[in-house]
């Protein structure tokens, strides 16, 4: 039997098809803007979460940056070229080599930040600040919902003012204590 694809009318009422079409102009807007600088979505997030938790492996970085760890090795030889990191082997496991900012990554990454923020304020500024938090609250509901319903454990809730992996916020400073990952890229 052959799947037909839903109508236009049936596809709009869907919820998962509202998030996805919201998910996907985010991520248009953001390549868009960092084009300007020089990176992409997923660079920018490397470098964003390195700024938050400097030394993490390729795989940890994979995990919380949400592609797969091939994804992330080839993210890693790209901004390791540009010198936008170094890698460095850990003390700890001999197999295993932890990123870092280089100072031109650390500059570059204020660039982008500034650059990503904009488009994120431009999106927030159609709100109030209650609808905001209403909205934030509400995505974040759902994330656990899912998380819970599939056995995954759940992220840990984000400060108001973040988007970007707990373990980044708390020692990320304060123009980077965002993001959008979100999703993911």
């Amino acid at each position: 039997m052959e799947w037909d694809e839903p109508s236009p009318a049936v596809a709009a009422s869907r919820l998962g098809h509202s998030i996805k079409r919201a998910e996907q102009a985010l991520i248009r807007e953001k390549t868009r803007a960092l084009r300007d600088v020089g990176l992409s979505v997923p660079q920018y997030t490397v470098l964003l979460t390195l700024a938050g938790s400097p030394g993490l492996s390729g795989a940890q970085l994979a995990r919380r940056c949400m592609v797969t760890p091939q994804s992330m090795a080839s993210l890693l030889l790209t901004l390791e070229a540009k010198e936008l990191i170094v890698r460095e082997r850990s003390d700890v496991h001999a197999k295993v080599f932890q990123c870092r900012l280089t100072p031109a990554g650390r500059t570059l990454l204020d660039r982008a930040d500034a650059v990503a923020l904009a488009v994120e304020q431009r999106l927030t500024a159609v709100f109030t600040p209650a609808e905001s938090e209403e909205f934030r609250s509400l995505l974040e509901r759902t994330v656990a919902i899912l998380d819970d319903e599939t056995g995954r454990s759940a992220p840990a809730v984000l400060p108001a003012s973040a988007g970007l992996p707990a373990s980044a916020v708390s020692s990320a400073p304060a123009s980077t204590a965002h993001w959008s990952q979100v999703v993911g890229q």
